[in-house]
């Protein structure tokens, strides 16, 4: 039933904006595209995880310290481990919440903090990664402080958060992309790039037929808002920046990197 309902609204769909195609030249997606054309990549439009992005990027930034903020189970020690063996690994997170409360590893470093203040010293990390945590977070620019404060000169903060996401597991906040590009700016992070993840729909189909096994395949490949809306951009010849920009608009979740600055460069 599903999967009959969801053909039917992207037919649908289909038809009514191929007939219609100026209203992607105009109102809230042009003002989008110009408040994110500079944060936003053109090299391809597929969406791809956190870990996918992640793996790219480590193989022009060679790291030694790695903060995995908001831990939970410690599962990214593994994707770490297997993309660059030297990585030393920590995980931090608070105290009691579902994720922590379902660890069972032995052979990983974790610590716990109060959500706000971290506990270590300054330009200690290469790379704070953070996997659908700020959503859950009380008090982001407090945090996003004490993450610019532990990077290394140079360092990067990896992640991915909430946009349209429906509620789950205690979250606060939902950012819209630009939003959270002010929080990122505000702590002093230049950001580097932005990129869509899963879109919204999908996540919320998911959560009102509560059976997450059918729509977990959508985190390894294009879920399927974002297959229209990239054939909507293919059929109307445009480029892959706009696309992802688009694509940005109605995600469930987006991807993030940011560096705090230096005078150096990774090589």
């Amino acid at each position: 039933m599903v999967i009959f309902r969801l053909k039917i609204f992207t037919t649908s769909s289909l038809i009514i904006w191929k007939t219609k195609p100026e209203i992607f030249n105009k109102g809230i997606i042009l003002k989008f595209n110009d408040l994110m054309a500079n944060y936003v990549p053109s090299d391809f439009s597929r969406q791809i995880s956190l870990e996918h992005f992640i793996e790219i990027f480590l193989v022009h930034h060679p790291i030694q310290n790695v903060l995995d903020l908001g831990c939970g189970i410690g599962n990214s020690a593994d994707e770490f481990s297997r993309i660059n063996p030297n990585v030393i690994w920590i995980g931090i997170d608070i105290e009691n919440s579902p994720e922590v409360n379902a660890r069972q590893r032995k052979d990983l470093q974790f610590l716990t903090f109060d959500g706000v203040s971290l506990p270590f010293s300054d330009s200690y990390f290469d790379l704070i990664y953070c996997k659908q945590v700020f959503e859950h977070v009380r008090f982001p620019a407090a945090l996003l402080k004490e993450v610019y404060r532990v990077l290394k000169p140079g360092g990067f903060f990896i992640g991915s958060t909430s946009h349209l996401e429906p509620y789950h597991s205690f979250s606060y906040w939902n950012y819209t992309p630009y939003g959270f590009i002010i929080l990122l700016q505000e702590a002093g992070l230049e950001v580097s790039e932005m990129r869509p993840s899963i879109d919204a729909v999908t996540l919320i189909l998911r959560r009102i037929t509560g059976d997450a096994k059918i729509f977990n395949i959508f985190w390894r490949i294009d879920s399927p808002l974002n297959a229209m809306l990239e054939l909507f951009g293919i059929l109307l010849r445009k480029k892959a920046q706009w696309r992802n920009i688009v694509k940005l608009l109605f995600c469930g979740q987006f991807l993030f990197s940011a560096k705090k600055p230096s005078d150096y460069f990774f090589s």
